[in-house]
């Protein structure tokens, strides 16, 4: 069946696109749309005759174009991996083929680049966000970046920055007066660790900032700990059970043994008292 292109007309919205009107035998109808590469290339003019199998080829070098276009559209936001836009044009329900050939202009053209991507990506979490290498790489991979194109964007984060940032972090954390620095510090690296920071390099942040005890905070953690275990204990032991009761859960919690019998003195004078 032969079909005879009848008028175009420029897109109302997207000027780069035409409205193709064929008449099929049966008078001029709406035909479909067409970019203006697919346009040119194909010679596209009106009066021109094709046949079914021709028109199919265009609407289907269109939908190519269409493709390629979607997947400009989505990287103008920002970088992509190559899984990622793989995974946005799925969605979009493309064609595998017009994907895939998409996907190979736009690393012919440098627009898509793993590894780029994954350097940026490593450099925008390092200064953005409280982010250790570990946990950025663990990003990277759920973002289909190779093992090989990860291992390359984390020498953007240099073990000295990763000590650094960690050290500004450390000197802001204050304890409560309701735990011991010991319990304290064991909650920051538990946290940091979450965070993907490398345990060397927590280690090293610590070795170098001194987390002191500020205005007799470590005393007073210490005193309201142990009048909750007073509470709990007192009533239920005897002198020594309670003692002991007292000394293991103040130990548990990070205190020093000194500053337990300290606080089991006074409470000792106070009794007699």
């Amino acid at each position: 069946m032969k079909v005879t292109i009848t008028k175009i007309t420029t897109h109302k919205r997207f000027k780069q696109r035409y409205h193709l009107y064929l008449d099929k035998g049966q008078g001029e109808e709406y035909g479909f749309s067409v970019d203006e590469d697919v346009l040119i290339k194909r010679g596209i003019k009106k009066g021109l005759e094709l046949d079914e199998e021709e028109l199919l080829r265009i609407i289907d070098e269109d939908e190519r174009k269409k493709t390629y276009h979607l997947s400009i559209h989505y990287l103008s936001y920002r970088m992509r991996s190559v899984w990622e836009l793989r995974q946005y044009l799925q969605e979009k329900e493309r064609k595998v083929e017009h994907i895939e050939a998409a996907i190979e202009e736009l690393l012919k053209q440098k627009l898509l680049n793993d590894v780029e991507f994954a350097k940026s990506f490593v450099r925008t979490k390092k200064n953005t966000q409280l982010k250790g290498p570990i946990k950025i790489a663990q990003e990277l991979k759920q973002k289909g970046v190779s093992i090989q194109n990860v291992e390359v964007a984390l020498l953007e984060y240099s073990l000295d920055e990763e000590i650094d940032k960690l050290q500004q972090w450390l000197q802001k954390q204050k304890p409560s007066e309701r735990e011991s620095v010991a319990i304290f510090r064991q909650k920051q690296q538990q946290k940091l660790q979450l965070k993907g920071f490398q345990q060397s390099a927590i280690t090293q942040a610590y070795s170098g900032i001194e987390l002191e005890e500020q205005d007799g905070q470590e005393w007073l953690a210490l005193q309201y700990q142990a009048e909750k275990m007073k509470k709990k204990y007192l009533m239920k032991y005897n002198t020594f059970e309670y003692e002991q009761k007292i000394k293991q859960g103040l130990f548990r919690k990070g205190f020093a043994i000194e500053d337990i019998n300290r606080w089991l003195e006074k409470e000792k004078e106070l009794d007699v008292d």
